[in-house]
């Protein structure tokens, strides 16, 4: 793991079982109301990563791509959990008549796929993540996951992950 400061980390992930092990170790971190900004191109894992979140913070269920319906709510560690994939988005009044806006509310988790689609219409994230592919052979399928934290809750859910 590559600390250049106390808010930033890098490492590389080989395969999706790195991610899932990402993912165990993020997961203890996560507070009510955190917004994390996920950032990647299509098919670099990021609605895995959520995935793997939810059920290392206990979700059992099925977890569902929100890419057509937006939005999926989940439960899971005590905590009410919204993952929003907002590739579909075009302009301000999509966001205004969903009503997304009210889920936003401090005490929900949300977790944004493609958060530049709502630019300046959602909070600022307390922590963004960016996954980027550097391998699609069927070999390897390695990623490199990039974390950046923002707020103080965001830099104390990085130092859980980096313990």
């Amino acid at each position: 793991m590559h600390n250049q400061n106390n808010s930033r980390i890098s490492l590389p992930l080989a395969d999706e079982v790195a991610t899932v092990a990402f993912a165990t170790r993020l997961a203890p971190g996560i507070k009510p109301g955190m917004v994390i900004y996920l950032h990647g191109n299509l098919g670099a894992g990021k609605t895995t990563l959520v995935r793997a979140l939810l059920h290392a913070m206990g979700y059992i269920g099925r977890v569902k791509s929100p890419t057509y319906t937006l939005l999926e709510l989940y439960q899971a560690g005590g905590l009410h959990l919204r993952h929003f994939d907002l590739y579909r988005f075009h302009d301000a009044n999509e966001w205004d008549a969903a009503g997304f806006r009210d889920e936003f509310d401090g005490r929900n988790v949300c977790l944004v796929e493609w958060p530049e689609k709502a630019q300046g219409l959602i909070p600022q994230a307390d922590m963004e993540i960016t996954l980027e592919i550097l391998s699609t052979e069927a070999v390897g399928n390695s990623r490199n996951i990039e974390v950046l934290a923002i707020s103080q809750a965001g830099r104390e859910c990085l130092k859980v992950l980096q313990s």
